[in-house]
């Protein structure tokens, strides 16, 4: 695993005090979501958006072909995880947390973000940071290893607002599992503020103006 991954950056005005670190799905890369920063509607401050690159890894569900991958799928029901390479990636993300507020963004100017396995890694990472962050993204996901989050929980990030958002069409992560996850933060304390909508295993229009909303919520001022 490299020691910090590489990433594409975007500032949106110099001197940034704020960040999303925004990480892809499976066999995508960090140029996938960067489109999406010149449409959203975002606050005043000046934010720097981290799109990593995942390591390259064999992924079981894809005949082990090596691909970008946050963890591997050994099935498509995601029904047995990948819980030693969900760590990892916790890890790698943790580092590029600690990389920002060496840059000047305090946890609580921090937003974790990401698409499917990307918001997996973002769920499990924010939800254990040790210091109060602003916000977690997590689009077209699920929440992994949820059996462990009881008792490795941050009690700082307890009332951290959750953004999810989920396709009614999704045949990646079905419906249910995000479902699922909803009701299993909801009944830890968390209160995720939900969204769905008319698509598949993707984003739309839609989805992308309530994630401006949300992230001036967040990080406004």
């Amino acid at each position: 695993m490299p020691d910090l991954l590489d990433a594409v950056e975007i500032e949106t005005a110099k001197h940034p005090t704020a960040s999303v670190i925004w990480l892809h799905g499976l066999g995508a890369d960090g140029n996938d979501f960067v489109p999406i920063v010149g449409e959203l509607r975002l606050p005043p401050a000046a934010i720097r958006f981290v799109f990593p690159h995942a390591p390259v890894q064999p992924v079981t569900i894809n005949g082990g072909m090596r691909m970008r991958a946050w963890y591997d799928i050994k099935d498509g029901a995601i029904r047995r995880e990948d819980e030693s390479g969900v760590r990892a990636s916790q890890r790698l993300v943790e580092k590029l947390m600690a990389r920002e507020k060496q840059r000047g963004t305090p946890a609580a100017r921090l937003v974790l973000a990401g698409f499917s396995q990307g918001g997996a890694i973002a769920l499990q990472t924010g939800l254990r940071h040790p210091e109060r962050i602003a916000g977690i993204m997590a689009l077209s996901t699920y929440l992994p290893i949820a059996d462990k989050l009881p008792a490795e929980a941050s009690a700082l990030n307890r009332d951290v607002p959750i953004f999810m958002a989920h396709g009614t069409q999704d045949p990646v992560v079905v419906l249910e599992r995000a479902l699922q996850s909803r009701e299993i933060l909801a009944s830890l304390g968390y209160a995720p503020q939900w969204h769905e909508y008319a698509m598949p295993h993707s984003v739309c229009a839609e989805e992308i103006g309530d994630i401006g909303a949300w992230l001036g919520r967040v990080l406004g001022g």
